[in-house]
C-alpha cells in the first residue's frame, strides 16, 4: 500500500534529510518509525502525505506515485490518509465535536451525516461526554483523542502519527497507543513516528523501522525474514 523506493530528500538550506530510503508498509500493518531528532521521521511522513515530493526515488501510496500524481489528485489521496501531530492542531474556538466535524464539512458532507459520524467517532475514542468541551478545557490526552477522531473522519486506509505522545505523560501516552492498536485491529495501517523507546520496548511484535541521519539502518521485518 505504501512503498518508498530509494527515496532521497534534500533541502536547499539544511541539506540531505533522507538518503536512499526503501521500505514497504503493507495493508493493515502497524509500524514504529524511530530515530533521533532530525533523523528524518517527519520528512518520511510528509512525503507519504504528498505534502512534499522527494528529490530522488519514488513514493507510492495506494496506487499514486510521487513522480506522476497530479495536484488535483493529492486531495483525493489525503482522504485515504489520517494525519496526527504532536501538537494536536485543534481549532481553539471550536468544541471537540466541531473540530471533528470540520474535517467533514470541508468535503461537503451533509449535516445529518456529520452529526451521526462525529458522535460515533467521539464515542470510539472515549470522549462522548466531552463533545461540547473546548480544547482548552481538555487534558493533553483528551485533546490528542479529539485529533485521532478527526483523523479517522474519512475512514482512512492508513494513519500517520508524528510523535503523537511527545507532549503526554506516561499514562496518557499508553492510552493513545492502545487506541492506535484498536484502530489497527479494525484494519487501518498505522505508521507511528516516535523517539519514545520505552513505548517501543513495551510493544513486542510491532514492526520497527529506525532512521539515523536520514538513512534506514534497521527494519525488524527484514531481520525476521
Amino acid at each position: 500500500m505504501i512503498r518508498l523506493s530509494h527515496v532521497c530528500m534534500e533541502y536547499p538550506r539544511t541539506g540531505l534529510a533522507l538518503d536512499d530510503v526503501t521500505f514497504m508498509l503493507k495493508k493493515g500493518e502497524f509500524c514504529f518509525l524511530t530515530g533521533h531528532s532530525g533523523a528524518g521521521k517527519s520528512t518520511v511522513l510528509r512525503l507519504i502525505h504528498m505534502a512534499e515530493r522527494p528529490t530522488g526515488g519514488e513514493v507510492r501510496v495506494s496506487g499514486y506515485s510521487s513522480t506522476r500524481i497530479r495536484e488535483k489528485d493529492v486531495a483525493m489521496l489525503r482522504r485515504k490518509i489520517g494525519y496526527i501531530f504532536q501538537d494536536f492542531r485543534l481549532l481553539a474556538n471550536r468544541t471537540a465535536a466541531e473540530n471533528v466535524a470540520f474535517a467533514l464539512e470541508v468535503t461537503g458532507a451533509r449535516s445529518n451525516v456529520i452529526r451521526s459520524k462525529v458522535a460515533r467517532l467521539l464515542g470510539h475514542v472515549g470522549l462522548a461526554s466531552k463533545a461540547e468541551a473546548l480544547p482548552g478545557e481538555l487534558s493533553g490526552g483528551e485533546q490528542q483523542r479529539v485529533a485521532v477522531a478527526r483523523a479517522l473522519a474519512h475512514e482512512p486506509l492508513v494513519l500517520l502519527a508524528d510523535e503523537p505522545t511527545g507532549n503526554l505523560d506516561e499514562r496518557a501516552s499508553w492510552g493513545i497507543f492502545e487506541l492506535f492498536r484498536g484502530i489497527n485491529a479494525s484494519g487501518t495501517a498505522v505508521l507511528l513516528a516516535t523517539h519514545d523507546l520505552d513505548l517501543v520496548r513495551k510493544s513486542p511484535g510491532v514492526r520497527l523501522l529506525e532512521l539515523d541521519h536520514g538513512r534506514l539502518v534497521y527494519d525488524s521485518a527484514a531481520v525476521a525474514a
